[in-house]
Formats: structure tokens, C-alpha cells, sequence
């Protein structure tokens, strides 16, 4: 048993090392992490996630098996060879604060027009709202807007109607 820890934590300490070559500015505090990408085609996708811990918990995600953590496997990291693969960026928040902000962030990338890998809208709260309900995994699937709450839907479909969708400074307060 002993000896399995110690190789967890070696795995964890590699891949926290990793994900610095990426990003060096990445450290414990607490804070929400945005995970994005563009493919081929054109196509935005965003996980947001929320952490008392930002590296270990990206860290994490690079030996997972859930929805992101296949994503990030199959897409991996941008790199100059690279180009398709998850950027990583992040803010810091206090803890008190991280189910608002994920929600928040989740309804702006939503909003415009990445097509989201989270499963819920956000918050580790009880009322936590799902997107997209037992979906299996699949990169091209987007969220379903039936299943959002009635605000997020009233939202979006504002956003939908309202936004001039080949205005490229539509785009610019989320590239940031």
C-alpha cells in the first residue's frame, strides 16, 4: 500500500511539473480554471472548473476518467506542434466565492458560443443544474439548452438574438 501512494504522488508531482511548463503562473491558490480549445473547424470548447487547490486539481484532471480528463488525453495541450489542443488559464477567487464565479464564467462562455464540456452549470451547491443529464462522452457533443434552468435558457437566447454574430468584438470579452 505504501508503495501505491508513493506512486500516485510521484504521477501527481510529474504532472503538476507538466502543467507548469505550460502555464509557470499556475500555483495552490483557490480559484476558478478555464480549459479551452478551438478545433479544426472552427469549433470553441471550454470546461471551467472551480478549485481550492488550481494545480493539484488540474493535475488531477490529467489522470481522470471523466468527461475533461478523456478530452484532455485525447486533444492534449496547446503547443506549436499542437495548435487543436486545451489552453489553460485561470483567475484567482477566495474559496467563499467559487460557486458564483464557476457559474458566472460557465453562462458567459455559454453565452458566447463555446460549446461547454461541463456537465452541470456550475456551483458544488445542492441545486447544482445540470446540462446536460447522464450524456455519454463524445467531443462533439454541446450542451442541450432544454436542460439548462429558465434564467441561463432566458439568456442565451437573448444573447442568440441580440448579438451580432459576425462582429468579431462580440467575441473579444471572452478571447481574452
Amino acid at each position: 500500500m505504501p508503495t501505491d501512494f508513493r506512486k500516485i504522488k510521484a504521477i501527481e508531482r510529474e504532472n503538476k511539473k507538466r502543467l507548469l511548463e505550460i502555464n509557470p503562473d499556475l500555483d495552490e491558490d483557490s480559484g476558478i480554471y478555464f480549459l479551452t480549445r478551438i478545433d479544426e473547424n472552427g469549433i470553441k470548447y471550454a470546461y471551467i472548473g472551480q478549485a481550492r487547490h488550481i494545480l493539484t486539481r488540474l493535475a488531477q484532471h490529467l489522470v481522470g476518467f471523466q468527461h475533461i480528463d478523456l478530452s484532455i488525453k485525447k486533444h492534449r495541450f496547446y503547443s506549436d506542434d499542437n495548435p487543436y489542443g486545451y489552453n489553460i488559464g485561470f483567475l484567482k477567487f477566495p474559496e467563499s466565492d467559487l460557486d458564483e464565479m464557476e457559474q458566472f464564467f460557465i453562462k458567459k462562455y455559454a453565452n458566447a458560443g463555446y460549446q461547454l464540456r461541463n456537465k452541470t452549470a456550475g456551483g458544488q451547491c445542492e441545486g447544482k443544474t445540470q446540462i446536460v443529464h447522464n450524456r455519454k462522452y463524445n467531443d462533439t457533443i454541446s450542451f442541450e439548452v432544454d436542460e439548462l434552468n429558465e434564467d441561463i435558457k432566458k439568456d442565451i437566447l437573448m444573447q442568440i438574438h441580440s448579438r451580432n454574430w459576425n462582429d468579431e468584438d462580440c467575441w473579444s470579452e471572452v478571447d481574452k
